[in-house]
């Protein structure tokens, strides 16, 4: 029994130690398993990462193409807008100008017969302006008094615009231009085509005196009369009326 126990205590610390001698944590062949795992891991880990950058720099390449092309066709439709701005700009400056030189050129004909120029018969004033420009003309040499350069005038705007609206004051103005030079016949004439062409045209009250105005330096009194007093009758309310009624006086003062 004490031989026993002996041995026991002897056999004991052996088997301790063998225990000892077979942990995990001391077996080389246990560690050398558990660093090829740490590097096993380490090498998926850092595939993994490079697998992700390189999957990010490809996306990211792509979005800089995508931006790129985005860039191009933002900029290619920025440039035809732009194209299409100028253009039209340019056309724009363009008849602006040629707008300008032909008013410039116009001025520069009715300048040069406003200031002592002629104009020759079938000859208008601004050749190339409108009914309007040429009919402000031809009054702008009335008013200066130049009054044959004003009846040419007149007499062509009648000639190439007979359906203008200003047709019946041209028409009053070029009798009136005859009348203020003594040309009693042609102005008398002149004002008769007034009433008879134009007879809605306000006008028709002053041509109508002016008609008793130029039989009565004719000395055609009762025609004169006559034509006074329907001034009188058609149009009572009007200074023309009360310009008849003044000459209708006068020459009942004068006994004719």
């Amino acid at each position: 029994m004490n031989s026993l126990r002996t041995l026991l205590l002897v056999l004991t610390p052996l088997l301790l130690g063998g225990c000892q001698l077979l942990q995990p944590a001391d077996d080389p062949i246990v560690g050398k398993i558990d660093e090829l795992e740490r590097r096993t891991q380490a090498v998926e880990r850092v595939v993994q990462n490079q697998s992700l950058v390189n999957l990010t720099q490809q996306v990211a390449a792509l979005e800089r193409r995508s931006d790129e092309l985005q860039g191009r066709m933002d900029s290619q439709e920025y440039g035809s807008a732009t194209t299409a701005d100028r253009q039209r700009q340019l056309y724009a400056d363009l008849d602006a100008r040629i707008q300008a030189l032909e008013a410039a050129l116009q001025a520069r004909s009715a300048v040069s017969v406003m200031e002592g120029g002629t104009l020759s018969p079938g000859q208008l004033p601004m050749p190339g302006g409108s009914d309007r420009d040429n009919y402000q003309a031809a009054f702008e040499l009335l008013k200066e008094q130049r009054y044959e350069p004003a009846a040419i005038a007149f007499r062509q705007f009648l000639v190439t615009y007979p359906k203008s609206e200003l047709a019946d004051n041209a028409q009053y103005w070029l009798a009136e231009s005859y009348y203020v030079t003594q040309k009693f016949e042609e102005a008398l004439a002149a004002f008769e085509l007034v009433v008879s062409n134009y007879p809605r045209s306000r006008k028709v009250p002053d041509a109508l005196l002016k008609i008793g105005y130029c039989n009565y330096e004719l000395k055609r009194f009762p025609v004169a009369r006559q034509a006074l007093a329907r001034v009188q009758q058609e149009y009572g309310d009007t200074t023309a009326a009360r310009l008849a009624g003044k000459r209708l006086s006068r020459m009942e003062e004068e006994g004719v």
